[in-house]
């Protein structure tokens, strides 16, 4: 008995850790939460959703009657008194089923505006899902660049220290002044080559050339080069980040957009980018594509509103029946002998109107047909939409699983060769080309790889909208 309160403690700890932290500020589902509630354009349909609720026992109830005074300013004389008011009462009927019908109109037409609230719901979501996974790729290739800096600050410090440490023909104090003057960060500050491009290597080939009135040999030249290649590669990342930084911002703004909030708000996300996966299988996607759609269910909605429509506006074409009281106020007249003298009269009365004018009630019908006629082609047009967005998608998600496996293991082993590399070049001094060419060939694969974890998040929550999964 001991053991089992034991395991039902643990599983009810479980359970709220999960759900907190599901919820914490540096989760999507704490996120998409907020901008379920806040978001104007989603808050804007389902108000028009409730708004179309109330139609409904508008169109179904009955017209309002008609109570008609008439006052005689000198008593008509009757046989039986004097008549001095009368009052009419009457209710107009619609023919049988027009009521019925118009509130089935309604309330199709509200079910369908339902449809369009969950679409508006459905692509917010994709969209908070899609820029909260752009964040992430913005911040990791930050993350990467500055681990690639320091990189080049490390290689920046050795190839000082060898060009340093390196014999000159000409001594090497000029070899430390040359250095320790500004040439190399002016070089390096206006330089804005790629950094493995052919121009770079150019560049660098054209500043280690001795000059005639050099005082160093060959080997400074060379030790020179290296430090201005280093300068510029440090000088090119520093770009790269800064552009990546102000991108960072404008992305945080579009994203607190969809929140409903102020766009300088910090938007937590976690530190690790991991790849996501599909909680269904891509056939049960597939089986839900028509079946859940909101468009499709809106389309059908609204096709079996005009149904209801045409079979109201058939009706609309035959009478309408009214049926009232008409009360009549008798005074006493003393002159009549008559035994109802001063009884007032109440009169039944029912009245039918005459729909002749037939133009209106054809030309309704004809409207009625040609909107179900747009409405078939609506459904057909949006199902072979969401057909070829399915196949995008399944395309799109493939492409990115399949890229994830191949930088993976072309990013480790640039890192491995880049770690020999750099120990071979601090010990013996190997050639610097190859150092920096495999560095960015290790830039470039990570990168790639954050890329393609990025489009296969974005990948499953396109999949999760079109089968219809708000989270």
């Amino acid at each position: 008995m001991t053991n089992h309160k034991i395991k039902i403690f643990l599983l009810i700890s479980i359970s709220f850790c999960l759900s907190v932290s599901a919820y914490s500020q540096d989760s999507l589902f704490y996120y998409l939460n907020i901008a379920g509630k806040n978001n104007p354009a989603v808050l804007q349909k389902f108000n028009e959703y409730k708004a179309s609720l109330q139609k409904v026992p508008q169109v179904g109830s009955l017209p309002d009657p008609e109570l008609s005074t008439g006052i005689f300013l000198s008593p008509m004389e009757l046989v039986a008194g004097k008549q001095v008011a009368d009052i009419r009462f009457m209710q107009m009927f619609p023919w049988f089923g027009v009521l019925r019908n118009a509130k089935d109109e309604m309330s199709l037409m509200a079910k369908a505006k339902y449809e369009s609230f969950r679409e508006a719901k459905l692509q917010l979501f994709y969209s908070v899902q899609k820029t909260w996974y752009e964040l992430q790729k913005v911040r990791q290739t930050i993350r990467i660049n500055e681990e690639n800096l320091k990189i080049l600050q490390s290689l920046d410090r050795l190839s000082v220290a060898k060009f340093k440490a390196a014999p000159v023909s000409g001594g090497s104090s000029s070899g430390n002044q040359v250095f320790n003057g500004k040439s190399a960060s002016a070089a390096a500050g206006s330089s804005g080559m790629n950094s493995m491009g052919g121009n770079s290597e150019s560049a660098a080939k054209t500043s280690a050339a001795p000059m005639p009135s050099s005082p160093m040999g060959s080997s400074g030249g060379s030790g020179l080069a290296e430090v201005y290649r280093i300068q510029m590669e440090t000088g090119e990342l520093e770009n790269n980040l800064s552009l990546l930084k102000s991108q960072q911002q404008t992305i945080s703004v579009r994203f607190n957009s969809y929140l409903n909030r102020s766009p300088k708000l910090e938007v937590i996300v976690p530190v690790l980018l991991s790849a996501d996966s599909l909680t269904n299988s891509l056939s049960a996607v597939s089986d839900s594509l028509f079946s859940k759609s909101p468009m499709l269910g809106m389309l059908k909605y609204e096709q079996r509103s005009l149904e209801s429509r045409r079979k109201m506006v058939s009706r609309m074409g035959y009478p309408m029946v009214g049926i009232g009281l008409n009360y009549s106020v008798i005074q006493k007249n003393q002159m009549s002998t008559s035994t109802m003298n001063g009884s007032d009269m109440i009169m039944p009365m029912m009245t039918l109107t005459l729909p002749i004018y037939r133009k209106k009630y054809k030309a309704m019908r004809e409207e009625v047909s040609l909107m179900q006629e747009s409405t078939r082609q609506g459904i057909q047009e949006t199902a072979n939409s969401l057909q070829n967005e399915y196949y995008e998608a399944i395309q799109f998600y493939q492409d990115a699983r399949q890229r994830m496996k191949l930088y993976q293991n072309q990013s480790a082993l640039a890192g491995k060769t880049l770690n020999i590399l750099m120990k071979s070049y601090s010990a013996s001094g190997s050639d610097l080309s190859d150092l920096l060419r495999i560095r960015q060939q290790t830039l470039d694969y990570e990168l790639k790889q954050i890329e393609a974890i990025t489009d296969n998040n974005t990948a499953i929550a396109w999949l999760k909208k079109l089968s219809c999964e708000e989270k």
